[in-house]
Order: structure tokens, then C-alpha cells, then sequence
């Protein structure tokens, strides 16, 4: 406790516990540093609490429960196989619990000070945290600003009642007998299969001309190929204008070719994006920090801010919201804030979306790295060729690599199928230390595993593969 108005004295300063913030703390305190970390909510942040973990569980559980429904292709007869979705719920609490618990027994291993409430600058060098029982301030040498994002809220679409953020979304207790999508990016795509894996009536409207735009079309269609064999609707080049609700359903006003439409649902659910916590009271303009015409906070190559001793990461500086960007921002800030000469290079950030099946992407597409002057070649092998996916059921999908001529450098891959979040690590390091086409060949790939069509899909790039006829 702090007496009269003194100041606290720290090494460094980060405001927000989830995925940038906690690992920028740790690496800080692993440099030496005395560090305080401040988050108003839960450790983990979105993250952890209301995003990517408590989703994948869920995701996860559909995943089984259609398993079970559907296991007479291996000769197993399941009956009477049935949701009991508040268990589910308690499953997804108790990993969000789980994940979060490790990251405070992390935190304390490394000797963080964790202060639950908020934070506010008062000028360059301090800030005052408070909560309801306590206000302390804080003189700190260099600050780590990590505050994360929020779901945007649309003017005709107020969230309350029966329309649904993601936060919401997660936590309903009884499947809904039918819902509503607004946008087809990785949240909406995502939540609205997993709820149809569970049995709702799921329409999905999106005003691109598919969902998943920022993946390639021979990837997404077969994402929206399963999408519709569980009865999904997808509404593509769609404006949503309006809804109204009563106590039982939701009606959203749409137009499409010219022509206004309306659908009728238990729930709406509304992930058209997210926007920087940069507006608060944390008094970002009371310090003069520097920030962009949509609220993003202008950083350097190390993460510095207009102010060279605070730092921002994660959501609230430009590019792609997601939480390995995040953490690796975080480190970098912390080495830097130590004296390291890191930097950071968004040359490797994998993206993936855990639909059904699974999109994974890293580096280029081909069309990019053509965009980018280079001559390129690039193949794909199908998952049918592979002895694991096959053994698995499961032989929808490729591995693409996307190469540059001459030398065979690898520029960029995609994949979509299963495991492919897990598989696209490989290509990422691939990229990162400057490997060849050559190099993926060459490397003993262990059969029979789904890595194998990584292998593969390089021999086709070459020219010479072995489980596919080469054209």
C-alpha cells in the first residue's frame, strides 16, 4: 500500500494480461526487470478467457459429438448419441480455468506483480492503477502498452437481448435452434459450423463473395462445400441493413442482387471485426501518444511508440489481431526495452482458421509472390494421396507450396485439410531459415503421418512425386 501520494518505483510497466501481454512480463522479468503487469479482467485476456481457447473447445466438442454420429464408416454403430450442452460448457470452463491458472502460476514463478484494475497514465513516467479497494502509482523506466480489442459493435445491430457478440456466443447454455451470422471471417465461420455441428440452423451472410475471403477460393470451397452438407446457408454479396428482436427471435433485414430480404432466428450473432482498446481512460491523449486515423497506436520496427521508453503490441497496433502476433511483439518489446537488438519481421506470421476442414496459410500466396516481382512455381498434393488421411477418413484437402523459380526457395504455402494447423509450422520454418524445395524433400518425413504430404507437396514442385501422377 502506497502512503500519502508517493510513487512505487519499477523497471517496466505492461498494461494487459493476455497473450501479448503476459509473455512481453515474463521475457522482461526472465531480462532482470521488476515488472507490474495490470489487467482490469481475467490473465489471458480475450485470448484465453473469450476467445481462441474457450472456441477451440468447443469446436473440439462438435467435432466429437459428429464423430460419434457418423463412426458406421469404421464399423461402429453409435445410438441415441445426444448433446448435453451445459456440460460442454463445463468442459470449455474448465480448460479456459486450466490455461488461465498456468499463466498466474507463470507469472508468479517469474516474480511478475500482477494488479487486477485499471490504469491511467499521468504523464510520461507514471501511471496510477486502481481497483475498488486500492490506488497505487506507479514511476516506471519504460511501459509495454498491451490493452487488446474488442468486437465492433454496429449501429443497427446494438448487442443485447438475442444479438450476440463472440462473447456471448460462447457461453450460451442451450444449443440455439437456429441462428443468424453477420460476416464470414474466422470468428463467424468458426462459431456458426460449430453450432451447426450441433444441430442449429445456421445462415450465414456476408457481403464479400465468400466467406474466408483472405484465403485462396480452392481452399474455401471445400470449407463452404461442408459448411452446406450440415445445412448451413451462406448469403454472399449481402448487405444486412436492420434487426428487430422480441423475446423469442430476431429478424435481420438484408439485401442482395438489388433485392431486400429478411431471415428470422432464435440468436443473431454479429463478427464483422474487432477495434483497438486504444479510447478509454487509460489517457493515451493526456501523454501525447501518437495514434492512427482508425485508433491504432503508431509503432516503430521494435514496437516503440512516439514516447522512444513505451511500447505497444498485439491488437492495438496495425496488422492481423491474432494472438501468436501478439506474443511475439511482446518479446520483442521486452528484449529491446534490455538492450537486445531485436526487431520485429512479420515475414513468417502463420494464419489458420479451425473450420472444417482446417486453413492454414504462411508467407505468400501465389498471386503475391508474383505481386512481389518474383518468379514463382508452386504445386499442391492432395491429402487422398496420403495413407494417414486416408486411414483416417478424412482424405479431403492439399498442401500447396509456393517456390521461387531457379533457386527454390520457398515463398509461401497454404493448406487446407486436416491437422492443418499444426502442419503449416513446418512450412513456417521452412520460410524462416531460408530452405529449399530441396530441403522439404529431403528431410525423412515419418510414415505414415500426415506430415508426409508436406514432403510430397514439395517433390510435385520439383517435378518428380512419387504418390501422384505428375502432369
Amino acid at each position: 500500500m502506497v502512503v500519502g501520494d508517493a510513487s512505487l518505483d519499477i523497471d517496466t510497466l505492461v498494461i494487459g494480461a493476455g497473450p501479448g501481454g503476459y509473455v512481453a512480463a515474463i521475457r522482461a522479468a526472465q531480462l532482470g526487470q521488476k515488472v507490474l503487469i495490470v489487467d482490469k479482467s481475467e490473465l489471458g485476456g480475450v485470448c484465453l478467457n473469450r476467445g481462441c481457447i474457450p472456441s477451440k473447445a468447443l469446436i473440439s466438442a462438435a467435432h466429437q459429438y459428429e464423430a460419434a454420429k457418423h463412426a458406421d464408416a469404421f464399423g461402429i454403430s453409435v445410438e441415441n448419441v445426444k448433446v448435453d450442452f451445459a456440460k460442454t460448457q463445463e468442459f470449455k470452463n474448465g480448460v479456459v480455468k486450466k490455461m488461465t491458472g498456468g499463466v498466474a502460476g507463470l507469472l508468479k514463478g517469474n516474480k511478475v506483480e500482477v494488479f487486477n484494475g485499471e490504469c491511467m497514465f499521468i504523464n510520461e513516467n507514471e501511471a496510477r492503477v486502481f481497483n475498488d479497494h486500492e490506488s497505487p502509482r506507479y514511476r516506471f523506466k519504460n511501459c509495454i502498452i498491451a490493452t487488446g480489442s474488442r468486437p465492433i459493435e454496429l449501429k443497427p445491430f446494438p448487442f443485447g437481448g438475442r444479438i450476440l457478440s463472440s462473447t456471448e456466443a460462447l457461453n450460451l447454455q442451450e444449443v440455439p435452434k437456429s441462428l443468424i451470422v453477420i460476416g464470414g471471417g474466422y470468428i463467424g465461420a468458426e462459431l456458426g459450423q460449430m453450432y451447426s455441428k450441433f444441430g442449429a440452423k445456421v445462415t450465414i451472410i456476408e457481403g464479400m463473395d465468400s466467406v474466408l475471403a483472405g484465403f485462396d477460393k480452392d481452399m474455401t470451397s471445400l470449407v463452404t462445400k461442408n459448411m452446406k452438407k450440415t445445412g448451413i446457408e451462406i448469403i454472399t454479396g449481402a448487405k444486412a441493413e436492420s434487426a428487430e428482436q422480441n423475446d423469442k427471435e430476431v429478424t435481420v433485414k438484408y439485401s442482395v442482387n438489388g433485392e431486400t430480404k429478411e431471415v428470422t432466428a432464435e440468436y443473431l450473432l454479429v463478427t464483422v471485426g474487432r477495434r483497438p482498446n486504444t479510447d478509454g481512460e487509460l489517457g493515451l491523449d493526456l501523454i501525447g501518444l501518437e495514434l492512427d486515423e482508425r485508433g491504432f497506436v503508431k509503432v516503430d520496427h521494435q514496437g516503440r511508440t512516439s514516447i522512444p521508453h513505451i511500447f505497444a503490441i498485439g491488437d492495438i497496433v496495425a496488422g492481423p489481431a491474432l494472438a501468436h502476433k501478439a506474443s511475439y511483439e511482446g518479446k520483442v518489446a521486452a528484449e529491446v526495452i534490455s538492450g537486445m537488438p531485436s526487431v520485429v519481421d512479420y515475414k513468417c506470421i502463420p494464419a489458420v482458421v479451425f473450420t472444417d476442414p482446417e486453413c492454414s496459410s504462411v508467407g505468400y500466396t501465389e498471386a503475391q509472390a508474383k505481386e512481389k516481382g518474383h518468379k514463382v512455381k508452386a504445386g499442391k498434393f492432395p491429402y487422398a494421396g496420403n495413407g494417414r488421411s486416408v486411414s483416417l477418413n478424412h482424405p479431403e484437402g492439399f498442401v500447396k507450396i509456393v517456390a521461387e523459380e531457379g533457386t527454390g526457395l520457398v515463398l509461401g504455402a497454404q493448406i487446407v485439410g486436416l491437422e492443418a494447423s499444426n502442419l503449416i509450422a513446418e512450412l513456417g520454418l521452412a520460410i524462416e531459415m531460408g530452405a529449399t524445395l530441396e530441403d522439404l524433400a529431403l528431410t525423412i518425413h515419418a510414415h505414415p503421418t500426415l506430415g508426409e504430404i508436406v514432403m510430397e507437396a514439395a517433390e510435385v514442385v520439383m517435378g518428380h512425386p512419387i504418390h501422384i501422377i505428375s502432369r
